[in-house]
């Protein structure tokens, strides 16, 4: 990937809401603008929803049991979660309304049971939950489409890992890992950045990234300066309004700068190799520094180096190369602390 791919998580910010759930694919689509080189930067480039089918989600008692929360959208979580639901028609119509906005859609689908949705439309990805990497026949079903699929890592021992891309990559190998702690929000030390880099080494065949719970915006930057060629992140359009993810989420002014900053950082890589950008040629002529007189040089006399020392600008002789300029002759005058060039002196 020649930019970072950026995932916004809608999750279930949207609230069982397709119209939320719009306005969050919206905010993904936002222009972003760089203002001090007044650059045009590249949006998300994905927004995110989760399918689940409650019929293969918990266990009978679990879905009756007790939902007493501010973040409740029922008596009991069965409840709760059927609220937060949207139809295979609905995630369609999210779908469509990503693509108006030219952003590819990523779909987590929880169980065998949500391949229903792909007879109405087939995502640009297919995403594993952290918690399903060991669901071997849900990555059965998602490998067999042949959709390209994201796993996260959050919650998986590198042999589990091993385990999942065995029984995908016997119908595939289009796969990325992203690196994530499934802890919400996630504690600065547990966050092991440097996981990044064992992937890297140890499945550099695929694409690797990381999925961020962390608060903030710092972490995913550091992220793409490691190496991660994906993003992914909670996005809302309002981290106060009524939900479990919310108050973890990217607002607006969030994404912008999170998206904003990832964006510059891909600027910031450059090329493996050292060298003189022609932008700094203007200050590097003003501030090196040159061989200068440090009194007055008449025409006939002989310099010595205890006739020189070092100024600015950068447009003369070096000191490395001072013997060019020692034992030579003054053929112009060179007043006190000013540049001796080569022009002013003779080997005669």
């Amino acid at each position: 990937m020649k930019d970072t791919y950026i995932i916004g998580e809608i999750g279930q910010n949207h609230n069982g809401s397709v119209d939320i759930a719009k306005l969050i694919t919206e905010l993904a689509a936002k222009p972003v603008k760089e203002g001090l080189f007044d650059l045009d930067l590249k949006p998300m480039d994905a927004v995110k929803l989760t399918k689940r089918d409650l019929n293969e989600e918990l266990s009978a008692s679990q879905m009756a049991s007790l939902y007493d929360t501010p973040n409740s959208f029922g008596k009991t979580y069965g409840e709760h979660r059927a609220f937060l639901e949207l139809s295979d028609e609905e995630h369609f119509e999210v779908y469509k309304h990503a693509k108006s906005f030219g952003l590819d859609f990523v779909e987590t689908l929880c169980s065998p049971g949500c391949r229903s949705l792909l007879k109405l439309f087939s995502p640009d990805f297919l995403k594993v939950a952290s918690r399903d990497l060991t669901n071997i026949p849900l990555l059965e079903m998602m490998a067999e489409t042949k959709i390209p699929m994201i796993l996260s890592t959050g919650m998986a021992s590198t042999k589990e890992l091993d385990e999942g891309l065995e029984v995908i990559t016997k119908h595939h190998s289009n796969i990325s890992i992203l690196h994530c702690v499934s802890e919400y929000p996630t504690h600065p030390d547990h966050l092991n950045l440097n996981t990044i880099n064992y992937l890297l080494k140890h499945y550099g065949q695929y694409t690797i990234g990381f999925s961020d719970h962390t608060i903030g915006i710092s972490a995913p930057v550091v992220a793409v300066g490691m190496g991660a060629k994906i993003i992914e992140k909670h996005i809302t359009i309002d981290r106060r309004i009524k939900g479990t993810d919310q108050a973890g989420s990217l607002g607006p002014e969030g994404v912008i700068r999170m998206v904003r900053d990832i964006r510059i950082a891909e600027r910031w890589m450059g090329k493996e190799e050292m060298f003189i950008e022609p932008g700094v040629e203007k200050a590097r002529f003003k501030l090196e520094r040159s061989i200068a007189s440090n009194k007055d040089l008449a025409p006939g006399h002989v310099i010595t180096e205890n006739d020189i020392h070092l100024l600015s600008p950068g447009d003369g002789v070096k000191w490395v190369d001072r013997n060019t300029l020692i034992g030579t002759t003054v053929t112009n005058a060179v007043p006190k602390n000013e540049i001796i060039y080569t022009k002013n002196v003779s080997n005669a």
